[in-house]
């Protein structure tokens, strides 16, 4: 590790050390002066007006939008959280529990979230007595150290160590790789290869899986508030969210209603032709992401693409086909563009589910709009999902909203279907360790006639 390297770690560790035994009170003192200074009007502002300017990439007013609520959502989650000394005891096993912090986190952070995302880890982080490190993308360096620095000038207003939040200047990766092995803990939001490179680093580490949400439009469903859901999610920010609808199946009886819907509301269904130049402009080499359309405006992506569409297009949608493994457009888009298909049967429905995650994003969300219980639960049963949405728009409910009970974060594990340790939306809860302490009580020995009793009645001894 270099000397920079090294200085980091250092500064973080003795940081850390500081506030390591801090009460309740002096914790709870200084993430709020960190959120508040990142978050107070004029500075989101900056920081929304930045990321937009350098990563090009998104919408201003979603960005500040994201940047405030999410911190506010982080915030609300936290109220009345005790994290320091014992925060649990059960007399009658004579155990409590002791917090502590894990130590030094490494956390990078993706160009499509580039202040949003550390605000949220550092609330978390400092919550829980951590210090942490973030490696910003190399095209978001500037915005996501501006939010690094206000969160730093809070600390320094209430006297709290400002070395607990640190960012990397020059975030190559063989610097990333070599952090990743010195910090106590990873969590990783971005990128495949950044999440590799996180659970092959030696260190613990919490990353994310690919985002490929589907949306079910089922028999039942109003085709308005159902349209609006989807609209509101997949254009939201240029769809930077890994939670945007990248595909919606829709029953038949629905089909042709959910189209006229997606029209009124700026939607733009492309023809055969225009599909296959969409294709071309979206993946050049058939395999990769175009990073000139990652996140940018619908009319560009049409103009990159050479389709003409009216200048009142915030998203374009293409009609999927069968088989749907062959179909690029099954796989994630990162831009405002989504697939249709079309279903008659719901054990149809869950299926293109599958077959659409198997392309990618096992593990991540799917949603449904209905109001058939029978239906959720069946599809809640079926998918290997993290997480399902019930008549939400995906991309503002899956990592936590003001309108539901998800815990708010930045980071969706997508459990071992994704190749995840965890299928929880990472939070302060994945920053600690705990001490268990133990007492002695009187013998509590299982009987097992009672144990055995069941099996042993039907089947004997």
């Amino acid at each position: 590790m270099n000397e920079e390297l090294q200085g980091l770690l250092d500064r973080a560790r003795k940081a850390q050390a500081i506030v390591e035994h801090w009460d309740q009170e002096k914790v709870d003192e200084m993430v709020l002066a960190a959120a508040w200074e990142a978050i107070k009007p004029e500075n989101a502002q900056k920081c929304a007006d930045l990321a937009c300017k350098e990563t090009k990439m998104g919408v201003y007013e979603n960005k500040l939008t994201k940047h405030r609520n999410k911190a506010l959502g982080a915030l609300r989650d936290l109220q009345g959280v005790k994290t320091t000394g014992i925060v649990e005891e059960d007399k009658a096993k004579g155990i409590f529990k002791v917090i502590k912090p894990v130590g030094v986190i490494f956390a990078p952070i993706p160009c499509t979230n580039p202040t949003a995302t550390p605000v949220v880890k550092g609330i978390y982080a400092l919550k829980t007595r951590n210090a942490i490190i973030f490696a910003p993308h190399m095209i978001a360096r500037r915005c996501s150290g501006l939010a690094i620095e206000f969160m730093r000038k809070g600390l320094e207003k209430v006297g709290a160590p400002v070395d607990l939040i640190q960012v990397m200047e020059k975030p190559f990766i063989e610097d990333i790789q070599a952090m990743m092995a010195a910090a106590d803990l990873v969590i990783s939001t971005g990128g495949t290869q950044s999440v590799k490179a996180a659970y092959s680093s030696g260190k613990p580490a919490y990353g994310v899986g690919a985002g490929n949400s589907v949306a079910i439009v089922d028999d039942t469903a109003n085709i308005q508030e159902a349209a609006e859901k989807i609209v509101a999610s997949k254009t939201f920010d240029n769809a930077t969210s890994c939670s945007a609808e990248n595909s919606a199946v829709i029953h038949e009886s629905k089909w042709d209603g959910m189209i006229e819907a997606f029209k009124k509301i700026g939607g733009y269904l492309c023809t055969g032709e225009e599909k296959a130049k969409l294709k071309a402009a979206l993946w050049p080499d058939g395999e990769h992401i175009n990073q000139k359309v990652v996140a940018r405006p619908a009319k560009k992506i049409a103009e990159i693409a050479g389709i003409q569409v009216p200048d009142t297009t915030t998203f374009i949608m293409v009609i999927g086909e069968l088989p749907v493994e062959s179909d690029k457009f099954a796989d994630e888009k990162l831009s405002p563009v989504i697939t249709l298909w079309k279903y008659s049967s719901f054990s149809e429905a869950i299926e293109f589910v599958k077959k659409i995650h198997a392309v990618k994003g096992e593990g991540h969300c799917c949603a449904i709009h209905t109001t058939s219980r029978e239906h959720i639960l069946e599809l809640a049963e079926q998918v290997h999902v993290s997480r399902m949405m019930v008549n939400q728009p995906q991309c503002l409910a899956n990592s936590g909203a003001f309108t539901n009970g998800m815990p708010f974060t930045m980071s969706l594990g997508c459990g071992t279907w994704g190749n995840n340790i965890s299928s929880d939306n990472i939070t302060w809860r994945h920053m600690v360790n705990y001490t268990w302490v133990s007492e002695p009580i009187p013998e509590n020995k299982p009987d097992e006639e009672k144990i055995f009793k069941s099996y042993w009645d039907k089947h004997g001894k």
